[in-house]
């Protein structure tokens, strides 16, 4: 199984060979600090992650009118923008975003989209390369000073540049106002993060409305003016401010929204608003709407409309959804001291899902977000059902997960619902609480967010699904071609896969420094500590890696440097391993080794024929040809060997003779960084007892040599394996090299016909195996 060497020369020259041989780089530095990269620290954004003493960032605040047209599925709408110059530039003109103008027909994203015409299309794939037949871009209908004066401005696709009539000097704010409207996307023909959806059933329309109106960009100490066109991918980034919306909608819609509502008496009735009340001390969701009140609404319209005003104070967007379908449902918690109301927004398709989990998961998200950043401290966190798959905004977020009609489901969608809710509410803290800029770096934004999302996934359930966070889930990504990967650090819109690159690669990289790199201990202060250094404000990449550093007393350069800005994978191999054992120099010990050692040598194939086709040699038949050495046992132990081994023994320290005698193996493991990431070793050593036992060193074994290294490992009884990596924490991306012996890796394949028909879910089978029993029934939809 392993070689076994006697050695001649004792510990000194087992040792002194593999020390030395380490004393060579590979040719490249994993090592290398990553101040060359970052930028330099100043007095706005410290060496240690935290905001300068003259960190400073800008101000918006927003009083909108907004009006749902149902019968034209558009909106129109005006604002009055209040901006406050916090920093000490002169400005000569302001940035608004026009997000809305992606679906605009002559948009940059619509002239860049990149398909191919297939032998079979769908129509939704048709609709997509269709999509500039639609018109759903902002028209700016006016933008004026206070008073009505006319302001120029300049569109350049989704950005508009507001001309200043006097510059506005730091600590000074200008308010403009601006008018427009536009139509609202259908989000089953034209996916976006917001639209609506028909349900031709009854005929009715659910809105999930957001990017509804022009948005202040950020002006910030790192690159001035954020005004990178929206393309699709990047998401927003926005300064923070005050918010008092008025939306109209029809009469019998209900409304919900970003922030606090300020109008119930107008809006609600006597019971909606009774049942709201209790909803506020309750320890289980109270239905403010019933699912019978919703269907009644379906079925008749009310003429007329109604104005609900929303307030929301510091947040940096707003978000909004409308329909007469909505069940509204509600429970109250503690957070830090405040209460915070947990809500949710759904119609009666979503049932009996969204009745069961939908507002329990928004609370657990807030309570278990705020153990591991910071306390949630805005009034309402609340989750709505309609056509948008996920997609956050501050308080309020769209989320899918829909039974089939007749009510039941697979695991998948419903851990898949669970999972959306949890990840979307959790956006309230990334990144609208700590403000990154998701038009540059998505990775901060939705990475930050999916590792906080396992986390509280894990403390839903025991041993729940999460398909995003344990590093085992990463491996096939890694596995993948480097010309379909592009490293973390790479702006949003030029990301390849950006599922596994924006979500899941930077998720796991966290778990992975929390478990094996850090610790928990050190890598939860660390975090919590940018959370709190960051919270309402605008951080960096730069700042979160030195904040975990900072707060941690942790070198972490080789980390960011390998997982964040390489397409570097794990793949780490035991390549040999040699086994070595102490000469006692006892000759009685040692004789009787070589002697097991000689007799247990295999016969090579001459050598068992001849044993066969020469009867006798020549020496047999000729005995005067013998000597000494024909009889001589080179194994047999003389008196003369046992004097000079005493006479050895004698002139030994007491401790050297313990080590002689201590009887301890020696294993030389051959480390190979086929990968190029450089990671932790950790090693799993089964005894030939079978007890295990588990090494962990540190990623900093490599600093010397990043490809190849040589460990010694020193055990008091033989090892019969090696393994890396055991209980995968590193996504190692070839399991079959991290074993000694090798070991094969079990994999299969399926069998199947060329066409094959859906599967009913787990739910639908059981359902149908009980009809035709006494009692047996059908699972209903609603609840």
């Amino acid at each position: 199984m392993f070689r076994n060497l006697l050695l001649a020369t004792g510990l000194l020259g087992l040792t002194a060979g593999p020390l030395l041989a380490q004393s060579t780089n590979s040719g490249t530095d994993k090592f290398q600090q990553l101040d060359q990269l970052l930028p330099t620290p100043n007095s706005f954004r410290t060496a240690s992650g935290a905001p300068g003493a003259d960190y400073w960032q800008q101000r918006a605040d927003y009083n909108i009118r907004v009006t749902l047209d149902d019968n034209k599925q558009a909106i129109t709408g005006s604002e009055d923008i209040t901006y406050t110059n916090l920093s000490p530039d002169v400005l000569t003109y302001l940035w608004v975003q026009l997000d809305q103008n992606i679906l605009d027909k002559n948009s940059i994203t619509t002239s860049t989209q990149v398909a191919e015409v297939k032998d079979k299309m769908s129509f939704q794939a048709m609709d997509y390369l269709m999509r500039s037949d639609f018109d759903g871009g902002f028209k700016i209908e006016s933008v004026t000073m206070k008073g009505g004066k006319a302001l120029k401005h300049t569109i350049n696709h989704t950005m508009m540049r507001i001309d200043l009539p006097t510059p506005l000097r730091p600590k000074q704010a200008v308010t403009f106002s601006v008018a427009w409207h536009y139509n609202i996307n259908d989000q089953l023909k034209l996916s976006q993060r917001s639209g609506y959806e028909f349900f031709p059933e009854d005929k009715n329309y659910l809105y999930e409305i957001a990017q509804f109106y022009p948005r202040m960009a950020v002006y910030n100490d790192v690159r001035g003016w954020q005004h990178k066109q929206f393309l699709g991918s990047g998401e927003f980034t926005l300064p923070f401010g005050d918010y008092r919306v008025s939306i109209t909608a029809p009469a019998d819609h209900v409304v919900g929204a970003t922030g606090v509502l300020q109008n119930p008496e107008q809006v609600l009735s006597a019971t909606q608003r009774k049942r709201l009340a209790q909803a506020r001390g309750a320890k289980k969701p109270v239905l403010i709407v019933t699912q019978m009140e919703a269907e009644r609404a379906e079925q008749k319209r009310v003429p007329g409309t109604k104005t609900w005003t929303y307030a929301a104070k510091n947040v940096r967007d707003f978000a909004w959804a409308s329909s007469r379908k909505f069940i509204w449902d509600a429970m109250e918690i503690e957070q830090a001291g405040s209460p915070v109301l947990c809500m949710s927004y759904y119609p009666k398709e979503g049932n009996p899902l969204w009745g069961q989990y939908s507002t329990e998961v928004v609370a657990h998200t807030i309570k278990t977000y705020s153990k591991h950043t910071i306390d949630y401290e805005y009034p309402v966190a609340i989750s709505v059902h309609g056509p948008v798959g996920g997609m956050e905004y501050p308080m309020l977020c769209f989320n899918g997960g829909r039974p089939e009609k007749d009510g039941t489901y697979s695991a998948e969608r419903k851990y898949g619902m669970i999972s959306v809710i949890i990840h979307e509410v959790g956006h309230n803290f990334f990144p609208m609480i700590i403000n990154s800029d998701e038009r540059q770096w998505s990775w901060m934004d939705e990475g930050l967010n999916t590792f906080v999302q396992y986390l509280t996934e894990q403390e839903w359930e025991r041993n729940y699904p999460s398909r995003r966070g344990e590093p085992k889930n990463i491996v096939e990504y890694m596995r993948t071609d480097k010309s379909l990967q592009t490293p973390i650090m790479t702006n949003s819109e030029s990301v390849l896969q950006f599922g596994p690159n924006a979500y899941a690669k930077p998720a796991t990289g966290l778990n992975i420094l929390r478990e094996t790199v850090m610790g928990r201990e050190l890598f939860d202060h660390a975090f919590k500590t940018y959370a709190q250094r960051w919270a309402y404000k605008h951080p960096e990449p730069a700042d979160f890696f030195r904040t975990m550093e900072d707060a941690s007393g942790t070198d972490l350069d080789w980390f960011w440097r390998g997982w964040f800005y390489t397409t570097d994978y794990t793949d780490l191999s035991i390549e040999s391993v040699k086994w070595y054992t102490v000469d006692s120099k006892n000759p009685e010990i040692e004789n009787a080794k070589t002697r097991e050692m000689l007799n247990s040598a295999p016969q090579t194939l001459s050598q068992q024929r001849n044993l066969q086709d020469i009867k006798k040699t020549l020496v047999d038949d000729k005995p005067e040809l013998k000597d000494f050495y024909n009889n001589y046992d080179p194994t047999a132990t003389t008196d003369a060997d046992k004097a000079r081994y005493q006479q050895y023994v004698q002139s030994l320290k007491p401790e050297q003779q313990s080590r002689l005698n201590a009887g301890l193996h020696f294993y030389e493991l051959d480390l190979r960084n086929i990968g190029g990431l450089t990671m932790p070793v950790i090693v799993q050593m089964t005894y030939e007892d079978g007890k295990t036992e588990l090494v962990n060193i540190p990623a900093e074994i490599w600093r010397k040599n990043n490809e190849r290294v040589t460990k010694v490992f020193i055990t008091p009884k033989p090892v019969v394996s090696f393994a890396l990596d055991p209980y995968l924490e590193t996504a190692d991306t070839d399991m079959s090299n991290n074993s000694f012996p090798r070991k094969l890796a079990p994999s299969r394949f399926e069998l199947y016909q060329q066409q094959q028909q859906a599967t009913p879910n787990p739910m639908q089978q059981q359902s149908t195996s009980q009809q035709g029993k006494p009692g047996g029934s059908s699972t209903s939809g609603t609840n």
